[in-house]
């Protein structure tokens, strides 16, 4: 615990460029450091594209009808435009191609900014569900120190580059939030709608696609929302689906009426 307290603030001192409030522009959305996963490894993993073969964000599924991803990766679009690729590991090559029929925003997403950026899509097809592809479960208690995370995603592998065509996989350390509010230097842009989590290969910021799932114990506990790519070291922050569940589950009823 001490060792771990002290690697945290050094980690704060090397992120003093993060105490003005950065532009969302500013952030990166990439996995950094992570290896290729294997056939399989993350059937609920699904790829979203404005236009075939054009990965732009992550998501994963919850039952043969909703996808759930962030909300700053499909807030502006109709739901005609998100397209859904599910059953591969390779985005260019679906296993199936699958388009949105309505699009749910939490309704108080960015307020305040960087706040409650979640977002469900309904399918206007069911999924076929086989190996490749398959649902995956929410939390059923919050997360605790020292839980092992796995972010999967077709982010690049450097800051910059390009996306990766095969998925990628990364395991990744859960951040208290106390700790982390001290690493960001208390920023507005986090709370208890989110969770932090680092890299135990130290690849910093920058991992994975936005909407992407982090995954823990066969549970899907986060999607990532933001980072800072000057930091790279520093805490990832992601969406708490523990703390959505209510909304998740208020959505998937049909009880919301924030949808697109």
């Amino acid at each position: 615990r001490c060792c771990n307290m002290q690697l945290f603030y050094l980690l704060l001192l090397l992120g003093s460029c993060l105490a003005k409030r950065q532009d969302r522009g500013h952030f990166d959305n990439r996995i950094v450091g992570g290896e290729t996963a294997e056939v399989g490894f993350a059937p609920y993993q699904v790829s979203l594209q404005y236009e075939l073969a054009a990965h732009n964000c992550g998501g994963a599924i919850l039952n043969a009808q909703w996808i759930i991803t962030a909300a700053h990766c499909v807030a502006h679009f109709p739901p005609e435009r998100v397209i859904v690729i599910v059953g591969t590991n390779q985005y260019e090559q679906p296993g199936a191609v699958h388009h949105t029929a309505q699009i749910f925003v939490h309704g108080s997403y960015d307020k305040p900014d960087m706040h409650n950026d979640i977002a469900l899509l309904k399918l206007q097809q069911n999924i076929t569900f086989n190996a490749l592809t398959q649902p995956i479960d929410l939390p059923v208690a919050p997360l605790q120190e020292p839980a092992e995370i796995v972010l999967t995603g077709w982010g690049a592998r450097e800051p910059n580059g390009e996306s990766i065509k095969q998925l990628q996989k990364l395991s990744m350390r859960f951040v208290n939030l106390a700790d982390c509010m001290d690493i960001f230097n208390h920023t507005k842009s986090l709370g208890v709608g989110h969770i932090c989590t680092y890299s135990k290969e130290g690849a910093g910021g920058c991992h994975g696609d936005s909407g992407g799932p982090l995954v823990s114990n066969g549970r899907l506990v986060g999607l990532v929302n933001w980072g800072y790519p000057c930091a790279k070291g520093l805490p990832d922050v992601q969406a708490n689906v523990y703390y959505f569940l209510d909304w998740i589950r208020r959505t998937m009823s049909g009880n919301s009426k924030c949808g697109n």
